[in-house]
Protein backbone atom coordinates (compact mmCIF):
# COMPACT_ATOMS: atom_id res chain seq x y z
CA UNK A 1 0.00 0.00 0.00
CA UNK A 2 2.63 2.28 0.50
CA UNK A 3 4.15 2.70 -2.99
CA UNK A 4 0.49 2.84 -4.16
CA UNK A 5 -0.11 6.47 -5.98
CA UNK A 6 -3.47 8.21 -4.90
CA UNK A 7 -5.78 10.88 -6.17
CA UNK A 8 -7.82 13.17 -4.63
CA UNK A 9 -10.81 14.13 -6.01
CA UNK A 10 -9.73 16.65 -8.17
CA UNK A 11 -7.09 13.79 -9.43
CA UNK A 12 -4.22 15.28 -7.86
CA UNK A 13 -1.57 13.29 -6.17
CA UNK A 14 -0.73 12.70 -2.58
CA UNK A 15 2.24 13.28 -0.85
CA UNK A 16 1.93 11.34 2.07
CA UNK A 17 5.33 12.81 3.96
CA UNK A 18 3.45 16.50 3.84
CA UNK A 19 0.14 14.80 5.90
CA UNK A 20 1.68 14.46 9.07
CA UNK A 21 3.21 17.94 9.47
CA UNK A 22 1.45 21.01 10.45
CA UNK A 23 0.92 23.78 8.00
CA UNK A 24 -1.22 26.14 9.73
CA UNK A 25 0.55 27.70 12.69
CA UNK A 26 0.34 31.10 13.34
CA UNK A 27 3.64 33.43 13.10
CA UNK A 28 4.21 37.07 14.34
CA UNK A 29 6.49 37.81 11.87
CA UNK A 30 4.89 35.85 8.97
CA UNK A 31 2.18 35.78 6.47
CA UNK A 32 -0.35 33.97 8.86
CA UNK A 33 -0.38 36.66 11.50
CA UNK A 34 -2.92 35.71 14.02
CA UNK A 35 -3.47 39.80 14.94
CA UNK A 36 -6.47 41.38 12.98
CA UNK A 37 -7.60 44.33 12.28
CA UNK A 38 -10.88 46.30 12.87
CA UNK A 39 -12.16 47.57 9.51
CA UNK A 40 -15.41 48.09 11.30
CA UNK A 41 -14.34 50.87 13.53
CA UNK A 42 -15.94 54.35 12.14
CA UNK A 43 -17.71 52.06 8.97
CA UNK A 44 -19.84 54.27 6.77
CA UNK A 45 -21.26 53.01 3.84
CA UNK A 46 -18.95 53.87 1.72
CA UNK A 47 -16.29 52.08 3.46
CA UNK A 48 -18.44 48.75 3.98
CA UNK A 49 -18.93 49.10 -0.09
CA UNK A 50 -15.06 49.18 -0.45
CA UNK A 51 -14.76 45.93 1.79
CA UNK A 52 -17.29 43.50 -0.17
CA UNK A 53 -15.90 45.18 -3.88
CA UNK A 54 -12.24 44.13 -2.17
CA UNK A 55 -13.73 40.67 -1.53
CA UNK A 56 -15.24 39.98 -4.70
CA UNK A 57 -11.81 40.78 -6.65
CA UNK A 58 -10.39 37.96 -4.60
CA UNK A 59 -8.90 39.81 -1.57
CA UNK A 60 -11.21 38.97 1.34
CA UNK A 61 -9.07 39.97 4.39
CA UNK A 62 -11.15 43.22 5.09
CA UNK A 63 -14.48 41.38 4.80
CA UNK A 64 -13.42 38.07 6.58
CA UNK A 65 -12.41 40.59 9.65
CA UNK A 66 -15.35 42.70 9.46
CA UNK A 67 -17.20 39.15 9.44
CA UNK A 68 -15.27 38.46 12.87
CA UNK A 69 -16.27 41.98 14.30
CA UNK A 70 -19.90 41.67 13.77
CA UNK A 71 -19.94 38.37 15.30
CA UNK A 72 -18.37 39.80 18.62
CA UNK A 73 -20.24 43.09 18.62
CA UNK A 74 -24.07 41.75 17.67
CA UNK A 75 -25.20 39.54 20.43
CA UNK A 76 -28.35 39.11 18.49
CA UNK A 77 -26.39 38.05 15.12
CA UNK A 78 -23.98 36.03 17.35
CA UNK A 79 -27.03 34.16 18.87
CA UNK A 80 -29.07 33.45 16.17
CA UNK A 81 -25.67 32.29 14.03
CA UNK A 82 -24.78 29.79 16.42
CA UNK A 83 -28.12 28.59 16.91
CA UNK A 84 -28.00 27.43 13.41
CA UNK A 85 -24.27 26.05 13.81
CA UNK A 86 -24.76 23.90 17.02
CA UNK A 87 -28.33 22.54 15.62
CA UNK A 88 -26.42 20.80 13.48
CA UNK A 89 -22.91 20.06 15.30
CA UNK A 90 -24.75 18.22 18.40
CA UNK A 91 -26.96 16.19 15.88
CA UNK A 92 -25.58 12.30 15.89
CA UNK A 93 -23.93 11.02 13.30
CA UNK A 94 -24.50 7.97 11.88
CA UNK A 95 -22.34 5.61 9.44
CA UNK A 96 -23.37 2.95 6.89
CA UNK A 97 -20.80 0.47 5.46
CA UNK A 98 -20.03 0.57 1.77
CA UNK A 99 -22.00 -3.11 1.49
CA UNK A 100 -22.45 -5.87 3.56
CA UNK A 101 -19.25 -7.54 3.09
CA UNK A 102 -17.34 -8.57 5.90
CA UNK A 103 -14.70 -6.00 5.42
CA UNK A 104 -16.38 -2.75 4.50
CA UNK A 105 -17.96 -3.42 7.81
CA UNK A 106 -14.97 -4.00 9.62
CA UNK A 107 -14.18 -0.44 8.02
CA UNK A 108 -17.35 1.47 8.77
CA UNK A 109 -16.62 0.55 12.51
CA UNK A 110 -13.29 1.89 12.55
CA UNK A 111 -15.21 5.25 11.47
CA UNK A 112 -17.84 4.68 14.06
CA UNK A 113 -15.36 4.48 16.46
CA UNK A 114 -13.73 7.50 15.48
CA UNK A 115 -16.43 9.74 15.98
CA UNK A 116 -17.17 8.79 19.22
CA UNK A 117 -14.47 11.19 20.38
CA UNK A 118 -15.47 13.97 22.74
CA UNK A 119 -13.64 17.05 20.45
CA UNK A 120 -15.61 16.05 17.06
CA UNK A 121 -18.70 18.81 18.32
CA UNK A 122 -16.43 21.80 18.67
CA UNK A 123 -14.25 20.22 15.92
CA UNK A 124 -17.80 20.45 13.69
CA UNK A 125 -18.86 23.80 15.13
CA UNK A 126 -15.68 25.52 13.51
CA UNK A 127 -16.11 23.92 10.23
CA UNK A 128 -19.63 25.25 9.96
CA UNK A 129 -18.02 28.56 10.01
CA UNK A 130 -18.57 28.34 6.31
CA UNK A 131 -22.39 29.11 6.70
CA UNK A 132 -21.70 33.08 8.00
CA UNK A 133 -17.77 33.69 5.97
CA UNK A 134 -18.89 31.62 2.90
CA UNK A 135 -16.15 29.41 2.97
CA UNK A 136 -14.00 27.40 6.01
CA UNK A 137 -10.32 25.18 5.62
CA UNK A 138 -9.98 22.87 8.54
CA UNK A 139 -6.80 21.07 8.30
CA UNK A 140 -6.46 17.95 9.61
CA UNK A 141 -3.43 16.37 11.11
CA UNK A 142 -2.81 12.18 11.02
CA UNK A 143 -0.69 10.06 13.11
CA UNK A 144 0.67 6.98 11.75
CA UNK A 145 1.56 5.44 15.30
CA UNK A 146 -0.03 1.98 15.01
CA UNK A 147 1.02 2.05 11.11
CA UNK A 148 -2.53 2.85 9.96
CA UNK A 149 -3.55 6.10 9.22
CA UNK A 150 -5.62 7.91 11.88
CA UNK A 151 -6.97 11.70 11.86
CA UNK A 152 -6.39 13.01 15.53
CA UNK A 153 -7.23 16.67 15.22
CA UNK A 154 -8.74 19.03 12.82
CA UNK A 155 -7.85 22.11 13.33
CA UNK A 156 -9.40 25.46 11.80
CA UNK A 157 -7.76 27.44 9.58
CA UNK A 158 -7.95 31.12 9.82
CA UNK A 159 -9.44 32.11 7.07
CA UNK A 160 -7.77 34.80 6.44
CA UNK A 161 -4.72 32.88 5.09
CA UNK A 162 -6.84 31.56 1.93
CA UNK A 163 -7.25 32.89 -1.17
CA UNK A 164 -8.86 32.08 -4.36
CA UNK A 165 -7.85 32.05 -7.64
CA UNK A 166 -7.59 34.63 -9.86
CA UNK A 167 -9.13 33.11 -12.93
CA UNK A 168 -12.21 32.08 -11.55
CA UNK A 169 -12.59 33.04 -7.88
CA UNK A 170 -13.58 29.48 -6.81
CA UNK A 171 -10.59 27.32 -5.98
CA UNK A 172 -9.48 27.88 -2.93
CA UNK A 173 -5.15 28.63 -2.78
CA UNK A 174 -3.80 29.16 0.45
CA UNK A 175 -0.34 31.23 1.74
CA UNK A 176 2.65 29.79 2.21
CA UNK A 177 5.76 30.31 4.69
CA UNK A 178 6.98 33.25 1.63
CA UNK A 179 2.86 34.23 1.30
CA UNK A 180 3.21 32.46 -2.76
CA UNK A 181 -0.68 31.06 -3.23
CA UNK A 182 -0.81 27.41 -3.74
CA UNK A 183 -3.34 24.63 -3.85
CA UNK A 184 -4.52 23.32 -0.79
CA UNK A 185 -2.62 19.91 -0.15
CA UNK A 186 -4.63 16.43 -0.76
CA UNK A 187 -5.65 14.45 1.75
CA UNK A 188 -4.48 17.61 4.61
CA UNK A 189 -7.75 19.92 4.68
CA UNK A 190 -11.24 20.09 4.73
CA UNK A 191 -13.06 22.98 2.30
CA UNK A 192 -16.30 23.59 3.19
CA UNK A 193 -19.00 25.80 1.90
CA UNK A 194 -22.76 26.15 2.55
CA UNK A 195 -24.21 28.51 0.70
CA UNK A 196 -26.65 31.13 1.88
CA UNK A 197 -27.55 31.85 -1.75
CA UNK A 198 -26.14 30.20 -5.02
CA UNK A 199 -22.58 32.19 -6.20
CA UNK A 200 -19.05 32.57 -5.26
CA UNK A 201 -17.99 31.07 -1.83
CA UNK A 202 -16.72 34.55 -1.31
CA UNK A 203 -20.31 36.21 -1.86
CA UNK A 204 -22.41 33.04 -0.49
CA UNK A 205 -22.31 33.80 3.17
CA UNK A 206 -24.67 35.05 5.71
CA UNK A 207 -22.21 37.98 6.78
CA UNK A 208 -22.56 39.77 3.72
CA UNK A 209 -26.25 40.24 4.75
CA UNK A 210 -25.57 40.63 8.68
CA UNK A 211 -23.26 43.20 7.89
CA UNK A 212 -25.49 45.88 6.24
CA UNK A 213 -27.97 45.48 9.25
CA UNK A 214 -25.43 45.42 11.51
CA UNK A 215 -24.35 49.11 10.55
CA UNK A 216 -27.64 50.07 10.37
CA UNK A 217 -27.77 49.18 13.91
CA UNK A 218 -24.91 50.44 14.80
CA UNK A 219 -26.17 54.36 13.71
CA UNK A 220 -29.49 53.37 15.31
CA UNK A 221 -28.08 52.72 18.38
CA UNK A 222 -25.78 55.63 18.87
CA UNK A 223 -28.26 58.11 17.75
CA UNK A 224 -30.23 56.48 20.64
CA UNK A 225 -27.04 56.84 23.32
CA UNK A 226 -27.16 60.64 22.28
CA UNK A 227 -30.89 60.83 22.58
CA UNK A 228 -30.71 59.25 25.75
CA UNK A 229 -27.77 61.18 26.82
CA UNK A 230 -29.37 64.78 26.12
CA UNK A 231 -33.03 63.84 26.86
CA UNK A 232 -32.35 61.07 29.92
CA UNK A 233 -32.41 63.81 31.86
CA UNK A 234 -34.73 67.74 31.70
CA UNK A 235 -32.98 70.58 30.18
CA UNK A 236 -31.56 73.08 33.28
CA UNK A 237 -32.19 76.11 32.62
CA UNK A 238 -30.92 79.03 34.81
CA UNK A 239 -32.09 82.31 35.27
CA UNK A 240 -30.13 85.65 36.51
CA UNK A 241 -31.30 89.43 37.19
CA UNK A 242 -30.20 92.14 34.28
CA UNK A 243 -27.76 93.38 37.02
CA UNK A 244 -26.02 90.56 38.04
CA UNK A 245 -22.12 90.47 37.88
CA UNK A 246 -19.93 88.03 35.89
CA UNK A 247 -19.16 86.25 39.11
CA UNK A 248 -22.71 85.82 39.34
CA UNK A 249 -23.20 84.86 36.21
CA UNK A 250 -20.03 82.36 36.67
CA UNK A 251 -22.10 80.70 39.63
CA UNK A 252 -25.03 80.05 37.86
CA UNK A 253 -23.31 78.45 34.57
CA UNK A 254 -20.98 76.26 36.85
CA UNK A 255 -24.69 75.47 38.79
CA UNK A 256 -26.32 74.36 35.79
CA UNK A 257 -23.27 72.39 33.95
CA UNK A 258 -22.74 70.19 37.24
CA UNK A 259 -26.10 69.51 38.27
CA UNK A 260 -26.20 66.88 35.39
CA UNK A 261 -23.50 64.89 37.34
CA UNK A 262 -23.33 65.99 40.59
CA UNK A 263 -27.37 66.50 40.97
CA UNK A 264 -26.45 69.28 43.44
CA UNK A 265 -25.51 72.92 43.47
CA UNK A 266 -25.84 76.00 45.25
CA UNK A 267 -27.20 79.52 43.51
CA UNK A 268 -27.73 83.24 45.14
CA UNK A 269 -31.36 83.45 46.03
CA UNK A 270 -32.17 85.79 43.43
CA UNK A 271 -31.25 83.29 40.65
CA UNK A 272 -34.06 80.74 39.33
CA UNK A 273 -32.93 76.92 37.87
CA UNK A 274 -35.79 75.64 35.70
CA UNK A 275 -35.68 72.00 34.51
CA UNK A 276 -37.41 71.68 31.30
CA UNK A 277 -38.81 68.28 30.18
CA UNK A 278 -39.08 67.34 26.40
CA UNK A 279 -43.12 66.27 25.53
CA UNK A 280 -42.31 63.70 22.61
CA UNK A 281 -39.53 61.72 24.71
CA UNK A 282 -41.56 58.56 25.21
CA UNK A 283 -42.69 58.38 21.30
CA UNK A 284 -39.16 59.29 20.18
CA UNK A 285 -37.40 56.66 22.66
CA UNK A 286 -39.91 53.79 20.96
CA UNK A 287 -38.80 54.52 17.58
CA UNK A 288 -35.34 53.79 18.08
CA UNK A 289 -36.73 50.21 19.86
CA UNK A 290 -38.68 49.34 16.89
CA UNK A 291 -35.74 50.66 14.76
CA UNK A 292 -33.46 48.25 16.16
CA UNK A 293 -36.01 45.13 16.61
CA UNK A 294 -36.69 45.57 13.12
CA UNK A 295 -33.04 45.37 12.12
CA UNK A 296 -32.63 42.15 14.17
CA UNK A 297 -35.88 40.60 12.32
CA UNK A 298 -34.22 40.74 9.08
CA UNK A 299 -31.00 38.97 11.00
CA UNK A 300 -33.41 36.02 11.92
CA UNK A 301 -34.87 35.64 8.78
CA UNK A 302 -31.80 35.59 7.27
CA UNK A 303 -30.20 33.12 8.86
CA UNK A 304 -32.83 30.95 10.22
CA UNK A 305 -35.54 31.28 7.81
CA UNK A 306 -37.98 32.58 10.63
CA UNK A 307 -38.38 34.63 13.21
CA UNK A 308 -40.75 32.95 15.70
CA UNK A 309 -38.11 30.92 17.94
CA UNK A 310 -36.21 34.10 18.54
CA UNK A 311 -37.51 37.41 18.48
CA UNK A 312 -40.72 36.59 20.25
CA UNK A 313 -43.45 38.07 17.59
CA UNK A 314 -46.84 36.58 17.98
CA UNK A 315 -49.21 36.42 15.54
CA UNK A 316 -48.36 37.22 11.88
CA UNK A 317 -48.15 34.31 9.20
CA UNK A 318 -47.82 31.18 10.54
CA UNK A 319 -48.10 29.97 13.81
CA UNK A 320 -45.03 29.07 16.30
CA UNK A 321 -45.03 25.11 15.03
CA UNK A 322 -45.02 26.06 11.19
CA UNK A 323 -41.86 28.50 11.88
CA UNK A 324 -40.09 25.99 13.89
CA UNK A 325 -40.32 23.48 10.97
CA UNK A 326 -38.83 26.53 8.63
CA UNK A 327 -35.93 26.42 11.08
CA UNK A 328 -35.86 22.23 10.93
CA UNK A 329 -36.04 22.53 7.42
CA UNK A 330 -32.79 24.61 7.17
CA UNK A 331 -30.54 22.12 9.50
CA UNK A 332 -31.82 19.28 7.50
CA UNK A 333 -30.28 20.82 4.98
CA UNK A 334 -26.82 22.16 6.44
CA UNK A 335 -26.58 18.62 8.05
CA UNK A 336 -26.91 16.93 4.19
CA UNK A 337 -24.43 19.23 2.75
CA UNK A 338 -21.98 18.82 6.05
CA UNK A 339 -21.92 15.12 5.60
CA UNK A 340 -21.44 15.66 2.27
CA UNK A 341 -17.96 17.33 2.60
CA UNK A 342 -16.70 15.06 5.53
CA UNK A 343 -17.64 12.18 3.46
CA UNK A 344 -15.29 13.57 0.18
CA UNK A 345 -12.31 15.64 2.24
CA UNK A 346 -12.11 13.42 5.40
CA UNK A 347 -14.10 9.98 5.21
CA UNK A 348 -12.97 8.62 1.63
CA UNK A 349 -9.18 9.87 2.13
CA UNK A 350 -8.78 7.83 5.15
CA UNK A 351 -10.13 4.65 3.78
CA UNK A 352 -7.75 5.48 0.45
CA UNK A 353 -4.67 5.91 2.91
CA UNK A 354 -5.62 1.94 5.12
CA UNK A 355 -7.12 0.13 2.20
CA UNK A 356 -6.92 1.77 -0.68
CA UNK A 357 -9.14 2.62 -3.75
CA UNK A 358 -12.32 1.13 -2.83
CA UNK A 359 -15.31 0.32 -5.03
CA UNK A 360 -17.92 1.50 -2.30
CA UNK A 361 -16.48 3.20 1.13
CA UNK A 362 -18.29 3.93 4.42
CA UNK A 363 -20.64 7.01 4.36
CA UNK A 364 -21.54 8.96 7.69
CA UNK A 365 -25.22 10.38 7.76
CA UNK A 366 -26.52 13.49 10.10
CA UNK A 367 -29.76 13.19 10.65
CA UNK A 368 -31.94 14.09 13.96
CA UNK A 369 -34.04 10.79 14.93
CA UNK A 370 -37.29 12.06 14.56
CA UNK A 371 -39.71 11.51 17.96
CA UNK A 372 -42.52 8.97 17.22
CA UNK A 373 -45.88 9.57 18.65
CA UNK A 374 -46.05 6.15 20.92
CA UNK A 375 -49.18 7.18 22.22
CA UNK A 376 -50.89 7.09 19.12
CA UNK A 377 -48.88 3.72 17.95
CA UNK A 378 -50.77 2.53 21.19
CA UNK A 379 -54.01 3.58 20.31
CA UNK A 380 -53.94 2.21 16.75
CA UNK A 381 -52.46 -1.17 17.21
CA UNK A 382 -54.14 -1.85 19.98
CA UNK A 383 -57.81 -2.61 18.01
CA UNK A 384 -56.68 -4.00 15.28
CA UNK A 385 -54.35 -6.81 17.69
CA UNK A 386 -58.01 -7.07 19.30
CA UNK A 387 -59.62 -8.22 15.31
CA UNK A 388 -56.56 -10.44 14.89
CA UNK A 389 -53.59 -8.25 13.41
CA UNK A 390 -50.34 -10.65 14.78
CA UNK A 391 -47.28 -8.29 15.58
CA UNK A 392 -44.15 -9.65 16.40
CA UNK A 393 -43.56 -8.59 20.19
CA UNK A 394 -39.56 -7.96 20.05
CA UNK A 395 -40.89 -4.91 17.05
CA UNK A 396 -43.53 -3.12 19.37
CA UNK A 397 -41.16 -3.20 22.59
CA UNK A 398 -37.92 -2.17 20.41
CA UNK A 399 -40.15 0.82 18.70
CA UNK A 400 -40.81 1.57 23.13
CA UNK A 401 -37.28 1.09 24.01
CA UNK A 402 -38.22 -1.82 26.31
CA UNK A 403 -35.80 -4.71 26.40
CA UNK A 404 -37.75 -8.27 26.12
CA UNK A 405 -38.37 -9.68 29.28
CA UNK A 406 -35.80 -12.55 30.61
CA UNK A 407 -36.63 -16.15 32.03
CA UNK A 408 -37.89 -15.65 35.78
CA UNK A 409 -37.20 -11.98 35.69
CA UNK A 410 -39.79 -10.40 38.24
CA UNK A 411 -42.64 -8.75 35.56
CA UNK A 412 -45.46 -5.98 36.40
CA UNK A 413 -48.59 -6.75 36.52
CA UNK A 414 -51.75 -4.95 36.11
CA UNK A 415 -53.55 -3.92 39.62
CA UNK A 416 -56.37 -6.33 38.79
CA UNK A 417 -54.18 -9.22 38.60
CA UNK A 418 -54.40 -11.72 40.81
CA UNK A 419 -51.64 -11.60 43.19
CA UNK A 420 -50.06 -15.36 42.35
CA UNK A 421 -51.47 -16.67 39.21
CA UNK A 422 -49.44 -20.06 39.76
CA UNK A 423 -51.41 -20.76 43.13
CA UNK A 424 -53.83 -22.91 43.26
CA UNK A 425 -57.66 -21.55 42.96
CA UNK A 426 -61.09 -22.27 43.03
CA UNK A 427 -62.68 -23.47 40.33
CA UNK A 428 -65.28 -21.66 38.38
CA UNK A 429 -69.20 -21.36 39.22
CA UNK A 430 -70.11 -23.82 36.38
CA UNK A 431 -67.52 -26.25 37.37
CA UNK A 432 -68.40 -26.08 40.77
CA UNK A 433 -72.04 -26.36 40.47
CA UNK A 434 -71.56 -29.78 38.32
CA UNK A 435 -69.09 -30.97 40.80
CA UNK A 436 -71.86 -30.58 43.53
CA UNK A 437 -73.87 -32.31 41.23
CA UNK A 438 -72.17 -35.37 40.50
CA UNK A 439 -71.36 -35.63 44.88
CA UNK A 440 -74.85 -35.54 45.07
CA UNK A 441 -75.85 -38.19 42.76
CA UNK A 442 -77.60 -36.18 40.16
CA UNK A 443 -77.94 -36.22 36.74
CA UNK A 444 -75.15 -35.01 34.52
CA UNK A 445 -75.77 -33.00 31.99
CA UNK A 446 -77.30 -34.66 28.85
CA UNK A 447 -77.81 -37.47 31.09
CA UNK A 448 -81.28 -38.70 32.42
CA UNK A 449 -80.24 -40.47 36.10
CA UNK A 450 -77.53 -40.49 37.63
CA UNK A 451 -75.12 -43.29 36.62
CA UNK A 452 -75.91 -47.19 38.66
CA UNK A 453 -73.31 -49.78 39.35
CA UNK A 454 -74.87 -53.07 39.06
CA UNK A 455 -73.57 -56.82 37.61
CA UNK A 456 -69.90 -58.37 37.17
CA UNK A 457 -68.67 -54.27 36.78
CA UNK A 458 -70.65 -52.67 39.52
CA UNK A 459 -68.76 -50.07 40.93
CA UNK A 460 -66.41 -49.37 37.65
CA UNK A 461 -69.22 -47.96 35.81
CA UNK A 462 -73.42 -48.23 36.28
CA UNK A 463 -76.70 -48.18 34.75
CA UNK A 464 -79.21 -50.52 33.47
CA UNK A 465 -78.61 -53.47 31.03
CA UNK A 466 -80.21 -51.33 28.20
CA UNK A 467 -77.85 -48.54 28.46
CA UNK A 468 -74.77 -48.65 25.87
CA UNK A 469 -71.75 -49.75 28.18
CA UNK A 470 -69.31 -46.55 26.25
CA UNK A 471 -71.68 -44.05 26.80
CA UNK A 472 -71.60 -45.14 30.62
CA UNK A 473 -67.63 -45.15 30.51
CA UNK A 474 -67.45 -41.87 29.16
CA UNK A 475 -70.22 -40.73 32.10
CA UNK A 476 -67.98 -42.05 34.34
CA UNK A 477 -64.96 -40.73 33.17
CA UNK A 478 -66.47 -36.96 33.45
CA UNK A 479 -67.40 -37.92 37.03
CA UNK A 480 -63.94 -38.43 37.77
CA UNK A 481 -61.79 -36.43 36.20
CA UNK A 482 -64.42 -33.60 36.09
CA UNK A 483 -62.75 -32.08 39.61
CA UNK A 484 -59.28 -32.22 38.49
CA UNK A 485 -60.08 -30.58 35.16
CA UNK A 486 -61.92 -28.22 37.13
CA UNK A 487 -58.87 -26.51 39.22
CA UNK A 488 -56.41 -26.67 35.73
CA UNK A 489 -59.14 -24.75 33.95
CA UNK A 490 -60.05 -22.70 36.95
CA UNK A 491 -55.92 -21.39 37.62
CA UNK A 492 -55.89 -21.05 33.66
CA UNK A 493 -58.64 -18.75 33.93
CA UNK A 494 -57.43 -16.20 36.52
CA UNK A 495 -53.83 -16.31 34.31
CA UNK A 496 -55.97 -15.11 31.27
CA UNK A 497 -57.68 -12.33 33.26
CA UNK A 498 -54.75 -11.03 34.89
CA UNK A 499 -52.68 -11.15 31.56
CA UNK A 500 -52.23 -7.52 29.80
CA UNK A 501 -50.90 -9.69 26.54
CA UNK A 502 -50.71 -12.87 24.88
CA UNK A 503 -46.56 -12.44 25.97
CA UNK A 504 -47.66 -12.39 29.52
CA UNK A 505 -50.35 -15.44 29.06
CA UNK A 506 -47.54 -17.54 27.98
CA UNK A 507 -45.25 -16.51 30.55
CA UNK A 508 -47.72 -17.34 33.10
CA UNK A 509 -48.65 -20.45 31.79
CA UNK A 510 -45.03 -21.77 31.60
CA UNK A 511 -44.19 -20.60 35.27
CA UNK A 512 -47.37 -22.32 36.62
CA UNK A 513 -48.06 -25.62 34.59
CA UNK A 514 -44.88 -27.02 36.03
CA UNK A 515 -46.26 -26.58 39.24
CA UNK A 516 -49.93 -28.27 38.58
CA UNK A 517 -51.27 -31.15 40.50
CA UNK A 518 -52.38 -33.91 37.77
CA UNK A 519 -52.19 -36.63 40.15
CA UNK A 520 -55.65 -36.76 40.25
CA UNK A 521 -56.32 -36.83 36.32
CA UNK A 522 -54.08 -39.37 35.60
CA UNK A 523 -56.00 -41.60 38.57
CA UNK A 524 -58.91 -41.24 36.59
CA UNK A 525 -57.38 -41.25 33.38
CA UNK A 526 -55.60 -45.12 34.87
CA UNK A 527 -59.48 -46.16 36.02
CA UNK A 528 -61.36 -45.54 32.60
CA UNK A 529 -58.52 -47.22 30.81
CA UNK A 530 -59.18 -49.95 33.35
CA UNK A 531 -63.05 -50.38 33.28
CA UNK A 532 -62.25 -49.69 29.19
CA UNK A 533 -60.43 -53.11 29.20
CA UNK A 534 -63.24 -54.78 31.79
CA UNK A 535 -65.76 -53.68 29.57
CA UNK A 536 -64.02 -55.58 26.36
CA UNK A 537 -63.66 -58.84 28.80
CA UNK A 538 -67.13 -58.66 29.18
CA UNK A 539 -68.23 -58.31 26.14
CA UNK A 540 -66.22 -60.84 24.70
CA UNK A 541 -67.01 -63.54 27.20
CA UNK A 542 -70.75 -62.55 26.87
CA UNK A 543 -70.57 -63.17 23.16
CA UNK A 544 -68.66 -66.48 23.59
CA UNK A 545 -71.65 -67.75 25.95
CA UNK A 546 -74.18 -66.68 23.55
CA UNK A 547 -72.28 -68.30 20.72
CA UNK A 548 -72.11 -71.97 23.04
Amino acid sequence: MAGLQLLDAFGRPIQRAVLKDEIGVPTLGGVRNPIAGYPADGITPLILTEILREADMGNPVRFLELAETIEERDPHYLGVLGTRKRSVAQVEIQVDAGSEDPEDERIAQEVRDWIKRDELSDELFDILDCIGKGFSVTEILWEQSERQWMPVRLEKWDPRWIRFDRASLRTPMRLDDAGQEIALDPFKFIFATIKAKSGLALRSGLSRVAAWGWMFKAFTQRDWAMFCATYGQPVRLGKYDPGASAEDKAVLWRAVANIAGDCAAIIPASMQMEFVQAANIGAAHQLYIERCDWLDQQISKAVLGQTSTTDAVVGGLGSGKEHRQVQKDIQTADCRALAAILNRDLIRPWVQLNHGPRKAYPRIRIEEVEEEDLKALAEALAPMIDRGLEVEQATILSRFGIAEAKTGAKMLRPMSAAPDATAPVEPTSKIKRVSDEIKRGQPLPGTTAAPQAEGPLAGIFGGSDETDPVTLLADRMTVEAQPAVGVMIGQIEVMLAAAGSLGEFREMLLAGFPKLDATALADALARGMLAADASGRVSVLGEAGTAE
